[in-house]
């Protein structure tokens, strides 16, 4: 008798956001920013985003976050970790082995996959082939990003856009028509583009103990234009062809979820595809641009979860640095979403414990004017 198909399941979802909210204008004064309010809200959309206190790190988050998707999948330890970030904590070693440790899951595999905005998204892509081919049954996959700890402050590109936060979903074996199912990825990556997007100073290329290849070499640079041009064509064709291998009609898809970069390349992709505007969902306006936390983030969200019903065909796309670009089709899940706030300090005790009443919903704070 043929084995039934199995394919990744989402039976988890959770987010860890820092409390402190910053407005537009607290990002133009701290950066002395030659622009205002509504250039901010009309070239990008946003109107807030998260910043993460001096001395939370992109580990704290993940913590938080994968906790919170644990709670929301009632499952204590899933078999292997996978963190997806461009912000580690340290160049070395990798941020994931002290996050399994620090959430008590003791000696399963645990690495950090970077791949920029689209890190999710490969992360989420490798996570289903590990559960496909055998290898685990349960996979926690997050994504956690300070990008505040790389960014300049008094650079009006990309000051503005960024934000910190952490997502994450537990994945399990299960059928390709339950909710939550991961039916079909597409991956991509150019590197002939490596340098629309980079931080020139602080790797084997550029060791920081010379001297930096320019004044700002440390922070993080992008080239807007051309980025801009690259994420609409990539993740249109990427998308595309994602949609293809389902065998789904883009007019067919009841939830597109973009990495939430800019609101203009959303709505470019959108349009592309032709996907009602109905039917698309983001939080950029309150999170900003959160790299690859960003659709993690988007999955989180409740207000999303009472517009999607569980089943519904959805579609996920992100562009990023390297230059990289990934798409899935998925089942929309069926799981509530947790969150958690950031733990305090670098605690290496295990958090993990079975009292659910320490995980709490989606919280709001006050916004720093």
């Amino acid at each position: 008798m043929p084995r039934a198909a199995t394919t990744a399941v989402i039976t988890g979802i959770g987010a860890c956001l820092p409390p402190r909210v910053v407005d537009n204008d607290t990002v133009i004064a701290r950066g002395g920013l030659r622009t205002d309010d509504t250039w901010i809200r009309d070239r990008t959309g946003i109107v807030h985003r998260r910043h993460a206190d001096p001395g939370t790190s992109t580990g704290d988050l993940a913590v938080g976050a994968g906790r919170a998707a644990l709670l929301s999948a009632g499952v204590p330890r899933p078999e292997t970790l996978l963190l997806a970030t461009s912000t580690p904590d340290h160049p070395c070693p990798a941020t994931a082995p002290a996050v399994a440790h620090r959430l008590g899951l003791g000696a399963i595999p645990a690495f950090d996959i970077s791949a920029v905005c689209s890190g999710f998204l490969y992360a989420l892509a490798t996570a289903t082939a590990l559960i496909r081919g055998g290898m685990c049954s349960t996979v926690l996959v997050i994504a956690a990003e300070t990008y505040t700890t790389i960014v300049d402050p008094a650079d009006r590109e990309t000051a503005p856009i960024f934000g910190d936060g952490a997502g994450a979903v537990l994945l399990a074996r299960g059928a390709p028509y339950d909710p939550g199912a991961v039916t079909a990825v597409d991956l991509g990556a150019d590197g002939s583009g490596s340098h629309l997007i980079t931080v020139p100073h602080g790797g084997s290329r550029h060791p920081r103990h010379l001297p930096p290849p320019g004044p700002d070499a440390r922070y993080f640079h992008m080239q807007g234009r051309a980025v801009y041009a690259h994420a609409v064509r990539r993740m249109t064709q990427s998308a595309s062809a994602v949609l293809g291998r389902a065998g789904w009609a883009p007019d067919s898809v009841r939830a597109f979820v973009g990495h939430q970069a800019n609101q203009r390349i959303l709505d470019s992709v959108g349009d592309r595809l032709g996907i009602a505007p109905v039917h698309r969902f983001g939080n950029i306006g309150e999170l900003g641009n959160t790299a690859a936390a960003s659709i993690p983030l988007v999955l989180a969200d409740p207000a999303v979860h009472q517009a999607v019903a569980p089943g519904a065909r959805s579609l996920l796309t992100a562009f990023g640095g390297g230059l990289t670009w990934a798409s899935a089709t998925l089942n929309w899940p069926a799981a509530v979403p947790r969150s958690e706030e950031p733990p305090s300090g670098p605690d290496t005790t295990p958090l993990y414990t079975s009292d659910l009443s320490r995980s709490h919903p989606w919280t709001a704070s006050t916004t720093i004017s």
